[in-house]
């Protein structure tokens, strides 16, 4: 594998109530996902910073636990560190959080273009199919 379509950051009191259901529809659309793939004995560190390092596309569920927790914030900023002006690391979905909840915890995030987790899952995994995977352009046939 040439590295992670995208890498899946949550804190895990939001793992069961939503990003399970979205991590097995990614995978079930055809895209390589980072998602805690630790077994025993593993590195959280190692693994965190390799599944980060070779990640096209950081999928970010932000809610209250994640803002709470350090791991995902790390993972977070290293994402963020990655991001340029010209390619977005950073696919934000807001789960039981506000716009101005977020935006206390940073502007920038709150400033994004956000997918709330309360969305249909198949709008939310079609938005980031549609960043991860664009179709070519149509061109226009008009008559």
């Amino acid at each position: 594998m040439n590295g992670w379509d995208v890498f899946v950051s949550y804190a895990t009191e939001d793992k069961e109530a939503f990003v399970r259901d979205l991590v097995e529809a990614l995978v079930a659309n055809e895209l390589q996902v980072w998602y805690v793939p630790l077994k025993f004995g593993d590195s959280l560190n190692r693994s965190i910073e390799k599944g980060l390092s070779s990640c096209k596309y950081g999928v970010v569920v932000l809610s209250p636990a994640f803002f709470s927790r350090d791991w995902p914030q790390k993972e977070l900023d290293a994402l963020v560190q990655r991001e340029t002006k010209e390619h977005k690391e950073i696919l934000p979905i807001w789960h039981n959080i506000s716009r101005d909840e977020v935006a206390k915890y940073s502007l920038l995030l709150a400033d994004k273009v956000a997918v709330k987790s309360s969305e249909d899952l198949e709008i939310i995994v079609n938005n980031i199919l549609d960043v991860v995977r664009p179709r070519p352009a149509r061109a226009d046939t008009g008559s």
